[in-house]
């Protein structure tokens, strides 16, 4: 889980959110948000796996959200 929340805190343009929706992208960390209270057996039986980053993209353009994307998964180097 350490290297997924290091993601979702590293992006810039795309911002950390409890839920999903809207015309800017967001990306959230299920395990601490919408199924923290699911215990893990269950979660990992449904595919919510501690590491699982659930991102929704925006209007914004596509070249700076995977810019976005590429220096946050740098950062776990």
């Amino acid at each position: 889980m350490v290297d997924a929340k290091k993601v979702l805190l590293s992006t810039s343009i795309i911002k950390p959110s409890p839920s999903l929706g809207g015309a800017k992208s967001l990306m959230t960390l299920p395990a601490l948000s919408s199924a923290k209270y699911i215990p893990k057996e269950y979660r990992e039986r449904a595919g919510i796996y501690d590491n699982l980053l659930r991102l929704s993209v925006g209007l914004e353009d596509v070249n700076d959200i995977i810019e976005d994307l590429d220096k946050a998964l740098a950062n776990l180097k």
